[in-house]
């Protein structure tokens, strides 16, 4: 019965442990870097990665589109001069970012001017 239970604990353990497991930045290409101007939606300065949520204006149809911008953790954040209260919905700003590679309106967050 020990030996069964042990296994059990063993088997239990391996295949929670990808659970636990970092995200790849393997989307995001990071050869380019991209600047935008729109109006913060949503802040949201969490863990294990904070979000910069904007509205951004499409060049080619003047209509509002949505774009998600993944910040690095609060912590990295602070050392990179970000706080949580930095930006807040409504402001304009300009956002440097690494794009993603499929095309989706998002990217890595590299600054906010």
């Amino acid at each position: 019965m020990n030996f069964r239970t042990g296994l059990a604990a063993i088997a239990l353990t391996a295949f929670a442990s990808p659970v636990f497991a970092h995200h790849s930045f393997a989307m995001f290409d990071i050869e380019k870097t991209l600047t935008l101007k729109g109006t913060v939606k949503e802040y949201e300065w969490t863990n294990p990665h904070s979000w910069l949520r904007m509205s951004i204006v499409d060049e080619k149809t003047g209509k509002p589109l949505n774009w998600a911008f993944e910040m690095s953790s609060p912590a990295r954040q602070v050392e990179l001069g970000m706080t949580k209260d930095s930006v807040h919905p409504g402001d304009v700003v300009t956002v440097m970012f690494h794009p993603m590679k499929d095309g989706t309106r998002g990217g890595q967050f590299i600054q906010a001017i």
